[in-house]
């Protein structure tokens, strides 16, 4: 019987196999898609992120790959610079770097394959848990196959299959806004500094900077209760009335370049209870995150850690499936505090961001004044960072 069933080849889930398989248990990983490239994927990895790949043994994977660290961050309100802050942001820290997540799910996936014990099954879709009572025993994929498990883990995103089939509950967080995001070439001001840029002119909002594969990517905040309909509108110019003028330059000149964005509907919760009995739901399946400050793949990563530490012991040699199920609540109560503590930071960002775009006044005040007040924003911008690129404990691979 095959031991363990990972539904979803994305962050967690791959990483989690590759960990698993090394360690001679049989896992096979499914994965609906047929290859790794989406329009979009988080490329942005924190420190805390890196941490993680570290301990899992892929620092030297992601300087294969393309990467490439941030240099800065910088804030404009108004067509105003406010501030801005040099990578790495804390003494003897990591930058934010960013790496292409298809060239990295590849080199995972190439790493999980030379172990005798994992299977990877692309191409197809999950459809149903099988059940030996009250316990989950396996999965039915849409191509008429069963694969039996002694546990199954949902590592399939915010929109989780195996989450629903478990009846396992979402608790939402409520979001006034989606991202819609562009892909365009990128400009030349990149190539010395990559550089994220946060803009807000009125109520318009949006980041820029430079991708792994070198093209400049841009996500706007959309919110749900603007006025338009964002298929019809001319964006080229759109964008380049909010942006600063050099940009503003560059985004009308490659308009006709400008990929057709992208919805990102925003879903942000967590889950009150990741198991049942023989069921184990990990990253987004548990609790989707915010787009702010790139947090999906980086708590992906810390997820797959942890699992690792507490599914070894128990999945070695012949399992006890009492053991696997005594194991899985602890797996929740390991990630859980730093999950809540993340999506409340998330949330302050949110909540600063929305207060700029509801009170022009507020946002003029900031604009006019910024060479008076600019440190003193960006000193409380640096204080509210700190957990949310470096987590709330040390993740450490202990197996």
């Amino acid at each position: 019987m095959t031991q363990i069933v990972i539904i979803g080849a994305g962050p967690t889930g791959l990483t989690l196999a590759m960990l698993l398989a090394q360690r001679g248990i049989a896992v096979t990983a499914i994965e609906a898609s047929t290859n790794f490239r989406r329009i979009f994927r988080g490329e942005a990895l924190m420190p805390s992120g890196l941490a993680a790949i570290d301990e899992m043994g892929l620092t030297d994977l992601v300087a294969e790959i393309p990467h490439r660290a941030l240099d800065a961050w910088e804030f404009y309100i108004e067509n105003r610079p406010i501030f801005r802050v040099d990578e790495p942001i804390t003494r003897g820290g990591k930058p934010c770097t960013l790496i292409s997540q298809p060239a990295f799910l590849a080199g995972v996936l190439d790493r999980a394959q030379q172990c005798a014990k994992f299977e990877l099954i692309q191409g197809t879709n999950v459809r149903d848990l099988v059940w030996n009572g009250d316990r989950v025993a396996g999965v039915k994929l849409s191509d008429g196959r069963e694969i039996t498990a002694d546990l199954v883990i949902g590592a399939d995103g915010r929109n989780s299959i195996v989450r629903e089939q478990a009846n396992l509950t979402l608790d939402r967080s409520t979001q006034n806004f989606d991202i819609l995001w562009f892909k365009l070439p990128s400009s030349p001001e990149f190539a010395a500094e990559n550089i994220f840029y946060s803009i807000l002119r009125g109520g318009d909002a949006f980041g820029a900077f430079q991708g792994a594969e070198g093209n400049l990517q841009v996500g706007w905040s959309l919110h749900r209760d603007d006025a338009l309909d964002w298929q019809q509108v001319d964006w080229a110019e759109k964008l380049a009335a909010t942006a600063p003028d050099w940009l503003a330059a560059h985004l009308r000149s490659h308009r006709d370049e400008i990929e057709r964005p992208l919805l990102l509907s925003i879903v942000v919760g967590r889950c009150l209870q990741w198991q049942q009995p023989g069921v184990l739901v990990l990253g987004d399946a548990a609790h989707p995150m915010s787009p702010i400050r790139a947090q999906g793949i980086n708590m992906a990563l810390r997820d797959a850690v942890v699992a690792a530490n507490h599914l070894v012991p128990v999945c070695q040699g012949n399992p006890d499936l009492t053991a696997i199920d005594g194991v899985l609540p602890q797996i929740q109560a390991e990630r859980e505090p730093e999950i809540i503590r993340i999506q409340k930071l998330q949330q302050q960002e949110v909540n600063q961001a929305e207060l700029l775009r509801n009170y022009p006044l507020i946002r003029h005040a900031v604009s006019r004044l910024a060479p008076i007040i600019g440190s003193r924003i960006r000193h409380s911008w640096l204080d509210r960072q700190i957990q949310l690129r470096d987590g709330l404990i040390p993740v450490q691979l202990r197996v």
